[in-house]
């Protein structure tokens, strides 16, 4: 294939785009002839992956913008006919949320499905995007798509894929997908008027909204406690779209009405108060904390923009606040559903529960010591989902997915994040324990007793530059230096040289998803050692378009390190459980792992990060 020069793929996109917006862009940068910009927005396609597409919204075949959801909603809608059975008459469902754009997105989505006969399950207006699985099992369609960004900056939009079973493609569906765009990769309609109207189009809001919370509210434990519950809480949404949902959800379950954070309660693309609209940053809250202070109360929940994820605070007895973690969150709501499985009758052997593998490993402690089913899965809940369904199959109820990352799957119903309802059930939980003079914080100190102390540190490295990031990853890998591996692997490939020490704690396991080695009893084997063959395979399946490396250390710490699939960062989750619940040993053990990630192994101070 003959490379187009950057004028010609300039003279291109505007043969092709038909939004006047986008077009000016182009010509702008055409007549300044800027050619660095045009390249970046024009050379390399966005990408589609198991995540779908999330990128900036501006002109260019690297962004998200019409043409190019035109592009993947025809490369899609012709996919999922070939491969999904009676997939027109099964159709697509499409939501939205509040973001710029999403709205006419999702109509443009909507236009391709139905210009090759494919039935269209609309929500026409703003929602969360649990309503979007929520519906395709329900209604048993053949695929669906969620435009949203989540909690990304307000400049950035997405366009998320489930499959025929609800939960979110997985490999090697997305490269299935990836093609097929490329296949049809030519805008051929951008007619969106009376699309909400065409004989092809249903607005299934009503039906599937009244149904998705009567599948939550089975979740109600007490409604005559909950209803008469003196616990008061204040929720935000982010600026998002969960308001009016979440207010739904708590009347379902018979729970009070939250108070509201006035400047965040409606929706609003701009996240005037929030320049990063996810719960998880610092300061994020300090708003919903304001306002808990104001009127004397003591708990603070939300959710992120498109109320997929969910988050929580409490004022403790000495007048702090406790953030919660995601990882505690995730405890706490493993064991209340545990609780729940028990009050139905379900034997513990038959309750299935999940996490993803850089998430705690307390849950892996519960599981052990109760008796349910545990399993971890790489990070996502498109894994995560997939297993639970697998599970299913097998005659196990499906208890609990969560990844630390503040999202929690808490019934099957809904096979991704669902911060609604998952607000819901944390809210009944501190209802009854306000009932019984307690609070999450002494619930969750309740299970560190029973199951063993466990802290964690998780954040992130930003670095846009991926020479920079390959080359953080290629010094972890094959550095120099006494202290390390020197394994052998197969003839012609340069030996794998660790670190056998992460803050002078011995290194006891190392997993690498990227070249494929899984690896126990680092420090009592030789340095010096044959890896090639099948026993050091890992159990997960390996990438080499992405780096993840987990370690452990004999001091009871786990450190994953990895690249993010939608934005430019190296993430690491670290976490230390203490044998002997020294909660000042553990956090000790914990600041020292973690400067030894930003001095060590990234050397974020040389890399300038």
């Amino acid at each position: 294939m003959t490379l187009l020069s950057t004028l010609q793929l300039a003279q291109r996109w505007l043969a092709e785009d038909r939004d006047p917006q986008t077009r000016r862009q182009i010509e702008a940068l055409v007549a300044a002839n800027d050619t660095p910009q045009l390249e970046l927005l024009l050379r390399t396609p966005v990408e589609f992956g198991t995540a779908g597409l999330r990128a900036r919204m501006e002109a260019g075949y690297a962004r998200l913008n019409q043409l190019t959801v035109i592009s993947a909603s025809q490369g899609l809608a012709a996919f999922v006919e070939r491969a999904v059975a009676d997939a027109c008459a099964r159709g697509v469902v499409i939501g939205h949320d509040h973001r710029h754009h999403s709205a006419v997105f999702a109509r443009l989505a909507a236009r391709a499905f139905v210009d090759r006969g494919i039935r269209v399950h609309l929500f026409p207006q703003i929602g969360p995007t649990p309503q979007v699985p929520f519906a395709v099992r329900r209604l048993r369609a053949a695929c669906g798509v969620m435009v949203t960004a989540s909690h990304n900056p307000k400049d950035d939009n997405g366009y998320k894929v489930y499959w025929e079973n609800g939960a979110q493609i997985k490999p090697p569906l997305d490269e299935g997908i990836a093609a097929s765009i490329e296949a049809h990769r030519v805008p051929l309609s951008w007619d969106v008027d009376g699309i909400d109207a065409h004989a092809l189009v249903t607005d299934v809001t009503a039906a599937m909204l009244d149904a998705y919370y009567a599948a939550a509210a089975q979740l109600a434990q007490d409604p005559a406690l909950n209803r008469g519950t003196a616990l008061r809480y204040v929720y935000t949404p982010m600026h998002g779209v969960g308001a009016p949902f979440a207010a739904r959800m708590l009347q379902a379950f018979s729970l009070p009405p939250y108070v509201p954070v006035p400047a965040q309660i409606e929706p609003d693309p701009e996240f005037p108060t929030v320049p990063f609209p996810n719960p998880e940053e610092p300061g994020a809250l300090d708003m919903a904390k304001a306002v808990a202070d104001a009127q004397g109360i003591g708990l603070v929940v939300a959710n992120d923009p498109d109320a997929d994820r969910f988050a929580a605070a409490e004022k403790q007895r000495d007048g702090s606040w406790l953030m919660f973690t995601g990882d505690q969150l995730g405890t706490v709501f493993a064991a209340y559903v545990l609780e729940m499985a028990r009050a139905r009758g379900i034997p513990d052997a038959r309750l299935a529960m999940v996490n993803s593998t850089v998430s705690s490993r307390m849950l892996a402690a519960m599981a052990a010591q109760e008796g349910f089913y545990y399993a971890d899965t790489l990070t996502g809940f498109k894994w995560m989902a997939n297993e639970l369904v697998a599970l299913h199959a097998q005659g196990y109820e499906v208890g609990l997915g969560y990844e630390e990352a503040i999202g929690y799957m808490i019934h099957d119903h809904v096979l991704d994040k669902d911060g609604v309802t998952a607000l819901a059930v944390f809210v009944q939980l501190a209802a009854r324990l306000h009932a019984e003079g307690r609070r999450v914080g002494d619930y969750l100190e309740s299970l560190y007793a029973a199951y063993g102390y466990y802290v964690s540190a998780n954040s992130y490295f930003v670095c846009p530059d991926p020479a920079k990031m390959d080359r953080i990853f290629a010094r972890i890998r094959y550095g120099a230096g006494a202290e390390r591996t020197a394994f052998a692997r197969a003839q012609g490939e340069p030996p794998l040289r660790y670190p056998r020490t992460i803050g002078g704690f011995p290194v006891s396991y190392i997993c690498d998803l990227t070249v494929g080695l899984e690896i126990g009893d680092v420090d009592r084997l030789p340095a010096a050692l044959d890896v090639a063959g099948a026993q050091y395979q890992p159990k997960f399946p390996v990438s080499a378009s992405s780096h993840m490396i987990t370690f452990e250390t004999r001091n009871g710490g786990r450190l994953t390190m990895r690249t993010s699939g939608t934005e430019p960062k190296l993430k690491y989750y670290l976490e230390v459980r203490n044998a002997d619940n020294d909660r000042a040993a553990a956090a000790r053990d914990l600041d020292i792992m973690a400067r030894a990630v930003a001095d060590e192994l990234v050397q974020a101070a040389e890399n300038e990060l």
